[in-house]
């Protein structure tokens, strides 16, 4: 499947719109305004909570927790390197690979690619290209997709 996500330009918290290849809304993401460390959420059109995101705050790498119904679905970590970033998504035993200074990367499960991801360039706005592979969980890979935005930006600022 094939979506992109949309980061809205002018919000005072992180909010995201996420479309299908036709240009309909399929979900959106918002964030909390005053929180220590980033909490978002995940919601389809209807307003149903698909994802939790939270920061863990007093840790000493960037960390975040995903939940899905109240329960923990997996943990992303970004490892400690020093000329690449790493990241792993631990309890699902996924991995993350590929030049995230431009935001062209994939997550695998070491045999498939799981999620491509690819930033468009000349857009209002930072819109990126997701693929997701249909076997797969879209909400974890779309929750994984959002994390690791995060600790880019946080890394940029």
């Amino acid at each position: 499947m094939n979506l992109y996500i949309k980061q809205k330009v002018f919000s005072w918290n992180d909010k995201f719109s996420i479309y299908d290849e036709n240009g309909n809304e399929r979900f959106y993401v918002e964030g909390e305004v005053f929180s220590f460390g980033k909490k978002l959420r995940l919601y389809d059109l209807a307003g149903i909570e698909l994802a939790y995101i939270e920061q863990k705050v007093w840790s000493f790498l960037p960390k975040y927790n995903i939940y899905r119904n109240g329960e923990h679905l997996c943990t992303v970590v970004k490892n400690f390197t020093f000329f690449r970033n790493e990241y792993v998504i631990e309890e699902l035993g996924w991995r993350v690979d590929g030049d995230f200074m431009d935001h062209d990367y994939f997550i695998s499960d070491g045999e498939r690619e799981i999620v491509s991801v690819c930033k468009e360039w000349f857009t209002w706005g930072d819109t990126y290209a997701v693929s997701i592979d249909d076997s797969s969980d879209m909400v974890a890979a779309l929750a994984t997709v959002i994390v690791i935005d995060a600790c880019i930006e946080a890394q940029n600022n």
